[in-house]
């Protein structure tokens, strides 16, 4: 990437916004009373998603000076460099491409000289091996019993993202096969996460990039203790033998850092690695997902895959003025710095996605919210909101 980034608030369509938000009056009624196709005109389909902004604080006018806003900052442009490969993350000199992990098999993409579908698919591969093993009963623990109930150990991303995704995809779960989630440092996230649970027929996931998170390890080691106990105490195993065959039965992990898994003593055959251009908030589609593909089975897991990647088609091609993704976000720096409001509530009315706001707050705000742009230089404006919201009945009274 050559140049710095455009401050936005030197531009010409800052200006015009600036003049735009003084003159608005927010008159929902009256703006459907005068516009009788306002719902239509601004209401977009996105993959098989309907999308409907007719509701938001935007005219006319304001929407034409937040697409040359963007013209202006050159967003396709970084959006388009993105897709490359690009290193667009310059601090880190590193591309963003968790758009890569939703590609289709017959995709060439090549990044630094590697062809990165490939290597992405080969890894869905063992995944999607490794899932059916544990669904059908052919991966068994230290006792010979199929698996019961898979526990993924994360933090973050690691955590927050197969959470998600496992509550709203609960109609797809296998019956009898059931997924628990430790994140917390605090020994009781773990104590009551493994309560009433059988150590011959649980096994652990441990999702660590680096096989260095403090609070994951933490807890692993916790469950490690659990497992062998737990063993001991059915005569399953010895005083020290047995050990190791136990802790490779019931742990796998997804982890590039395979010495490390070595040492812990999971088998480094079962763990599942994932690359540097992947952001941990990003990584639901990657081998950071297993938990849900052992939950939901590799072909429910490969359409979610495909859904993911229907919307990156649709952000990568479609026009800004009918670009979904483009869009809200235009209308999120319309909100944070012409209307003053600094918060965006995200109430999901269907119980099922009642995780989807603590999904959303990390990936927006963890992504967004920074103080320097991405050349180092300090920011000019606000750069995103704060995301709060639960299940809408209880949240639409907060």
């Amino acid at each position: 990437m050559t140049g710095g980034p455009v401050d936005p608030t030197t531009t010409r369509a800052w200006a015009e916004l600036e003049r735009l938000a003084d003159d608005v009056r927010p008159d929902l009624r009256g703006w459907f009373a005068d516009d009788p196709d306002r719902a239509s005109r601004l209401s977009f389909a996105a993959a098989d998603l309907h999308v409907d902004l007719s509701k938001g604080l935007v005219t006319g006018p304001v929407l034409s000076a937040l697409l040359r806003l963007a013209e202006e900052v050159g967003v396709t442009d970084r959006r388009d460099a993105m897709f490359a490969g690009s290193h667009v993350n310059v601090t880190e000199d590193r591309a963003v491409l968790h758009t890569a992990l939703r590609l289709p098999s017959d995709a060439r993409l090549e990044v630094d000289g590697q062809d990165v579908v490939a290597d992405v698919h080969d890894t869905l591969a063992r995944v999607y091996d490794f899932a059916e093993r544990v669904r059908s009963g052919a991966w068994v623990g230290a006792t010979g019993k199929r698996i019961r109930t898979v526990v993924n150990i994360g933090i973050g991303g690691s955590d927050l993202g197969p959470v998600m995704a496992y509550e709203a995809l609960a109609p797809y779960r296998q019956d009898g096969l059931e997924c628990r989630f430790i994140s917390n440092i605090d020994p009781t996230d773990a104590a009551t996460t493994l309560a009433g649970l059988d150590p011959a027929t649980t096994l652990f996931i441990v999702a660590s990039k680096t096989f260095g998170t403090l609070e994951t390890l933490t807890n692993a080691r916790m469950c490690r203790s659990w497992l062998l106990d737990g063993l001991r105490s059915i005569g399953a195993l010895g005083e020290q033998d047995g050990d190791e065959d136990a802790v490779a039965r019931h742990f796998a992990a997804v982890s590039t850092a395979l010495d490390k898994v070595a040492e812990f003593g999971i088998d480094p055959d079962n763990a599942f690695g994932f690359w540097d251009w992947v952001g941990g908030r990003y990584s639901l589609d990657s081998a950071i997902g297993t938990s849900l593909a052992v939950a939901v089975g590799p072909e429910r897991f490969a359409e979610l895959l495909d859904g993911m990647h229907a919307m990156d088609e649709h952000f990568r091609t479609t026009e800004p003025a009918r670009n979904v993704p483009l869009l809200m976000g235009l209308l999120n720096v319309w909100y944070t710095n012409f209307l003053d409001a600094p918060t965006h509530a995200v109430l999901p009315y269907t119980q099922l996605l009642h995780r989807f706001p603590a999904y959303l707050q990390q990936l927006t705000m963890e992504s967004n919210g920074k103080s320097v742009r991405w050349d180092g230089t300090p920011v000019t404006c606000d750069t995103g909101e704060v995301f709060w919201g639960e299940p809408g009945t209880n949240g639409q009274h907060a």
